[in-house]
């Protein structure tokens, strides 16, 4: 627990610094999904050059109202990882940095909860306020939360690199958060399974892991909620996303429209890209 408040003391006081840094503004920008041309079936990088630079980039995602999008960044002169966002104002997107990255960043559908790990801000007037703690049940030593996403109806999909890498759900019943279980041997399969994403509407959840059967180092695959609840087998999405190299923290745009992923290939880390949401849905159950 020390750990735990030193890591939101140091977090809150460079938050404060880099917040009110001069914001970079592009006069190039502009539009929506900042200005890029929209892809199909075929991934491809996104905003290469502003968001996929030489710089290792992960983890990207858009607000809901679809104004605000986040990605993180380790510079590789200093090793540094740092939250960043493009703000759009005016029909311009403006850069800035937001504060050092914890966790595997993300907003909640409702737009006003930013979850890193176990860990969470709120959004203020001024920006987003300072680190805290989901709560006991999240902040237990033996467990290692990289990302936890979470649905409309306040179910968390979470991972935990140390004690297997499994992937964990806590839903809320009667208004009541409910402890995080495993999920079965349908998702939970392989050498690992991590940096799980749950679509808004709780209808699927996508996530990287590691099998015999996949591609490369490591697959996106979809698991859809059944019609009893549970969760169906894990589908693989195929040759079109995944490649020899890594593809991993996956999430679907608000709109629906789009899927953001990371990938890697040979000695290039870090690029993002997107594609085509339907490369879900043709695999969506009748």
């Amino acid at each position: 627990m020390k750990l735990t408040r030193l890591l939101v003391m140091l977090f809150s006081a460079s938050l404060t610094s880099t917040i009110s840094q001069a914001e970079q503004v592009s006069d190039v920008l502009t539009g929506p999904y900042l200005g890029q041309k929209k892809p199909g079936t075929t991934p491809q990088v996104f905003a290469p050059g502003a968001v996929s630079t030489q710089h290792r980039d992960y983890n990207a995602f858009f607000s809901p109202d679809m104004t605000e999008f986040y990605f993180t960044r380790r510079d590789n002169h200093t090793g540094k990882w740092t939250l960043m966002s493009y703000i759009q104002r005016n029909n311009q997107w403006h850069e800035q940095v937001v504060g050092p990255r914890v966790g595997r960043p993300f907003l909640a559908p409702d737009g006003k909860t930013m979850h890193l790990g176990k860990y969470y801000m709120t959004r203020t007037a001024c920006g987003w306020g300072s680190l805290q703690v989901l709560g006991p049940m999240f902040d237990r030593e033996d467990w290692g939360i990289m990302r936890l996403t979470s649905s409309s109806k306040g179910t968390y999909i979470l991972d935990d690199y140390k004690s297997g890498d499994v992937i964990r759900v806590s839903k809320v019943v009667n208004g009541k958060r409910q402890p995080p279980k495993a999920l079965g041997p349908e998702v939970n399969t392989g050498k690992y399974n991590a940096h799980p994403f749950i679509a808004p509407d709780d209808s699927y959840i996508i996530w990287d892991g590691q099998r015999e059967s996949g591609y490369g180092e490591s697959d996106l695959y979809v698991s859809f909620r059944q019609k009893d609840g549970s969760w169906g087998e894990a589908i693989n999405l195929g040759d079109k996303v995944n490649t020899s190299g890594r593809e991993a923290s996956a999430s679907v745009t608000p709109d629906g429209k789009y899927l953001f992923f990371n990938r890697d290939v040979g000695d290039k880390e870090g690029d993002v890209y997107w594609v085509d949401a339907q490369v879900i849905e043709v695999l969506r159950p009748n």
